[in-house]
Formats: structure tokens, C-alpha cells, sequence
């Protein structure tokens, strides 16, 4: 899929507005372990943008927080999804955002 013309390469900005970042990531195995399992997840799923492929899975102590922009509420809601079929929903926190 080609980037439009338009489009900012990056989201580096909108990183700095949101507490998460990927230094926060644990060093912890079981949380490696989490963010690699939902990292597969997402990227298997071939109706998801490269955005959504790309977007930053950040854990901690179990939590998993998935940030960065998507091209759709239905790719926001497929990423939960397939986060969702890792770790239970309650340990998802949704920085997603959709960008036109």
C-alpha cells in the first residue's frame, strides 16, 4: 500500500503527547513473551494496514498497551481483537488512534 504523498512518515510527534512509550517496555520475559505473541497476532492478520501492523505494543507487569495510528475504527477493533485473543481485555489499554 503506498503512503500518500501528503502523509508525515512518522508518528513521533503524537508519541510525545501520550505517556507510553517503547523505553517503558519491561524487561521482564513474561511481558517480551506478551508483546511478541500479540505482535505475531496483529501481523498475521493480512486485512490490517501496514499502520496497523506497525503500531507499538507496550507491556508492563501484564499490561499491554497498543498505541499509534490506524486507518479505520474496524482495523482499532480488529488490533483489540487479536490483542484480545493473547490477554484478557481487561489487561488491554487502547491508545489506538484513526487517522483519514
Amino acid at each position: 500500500m503506498a503512503q500518500d504523498q501528503n502523509t508525515k512518515p512518522d508518528n513521533s510527534t503524537q508519541n510525545k503527547n501520550q505517556n507510553q512509550t517503547a523505553q517503558n517496555q519491561s524487561s521482564a520475559a513474561s511481558d517480551r513473551e506478551l508483546t511478541a505473541k500479540i505482535r505475531k497476532a496483529i501481523v498475521a492478520d493480512k486485512d490490517l494496514s501496514t499502520y496497523a501492523h506497525n503500531i507499538k505494543i507496550i507491556t508492563q507487569n501484564g499490561t499491554v498497551t497498543l498505541k499509534g495510528p490506524v486507518k479505520s475504527d474496524k482495523e482499532k477493533q480488529e488490533i483489540e481483537r487479536d490483542a484480545a485473543g493473547v490477554v484478557s481485555r481487561a489487561s488491554i489499554v487502547d491508545q489506538l488512534t484513526v487517522t483519514q
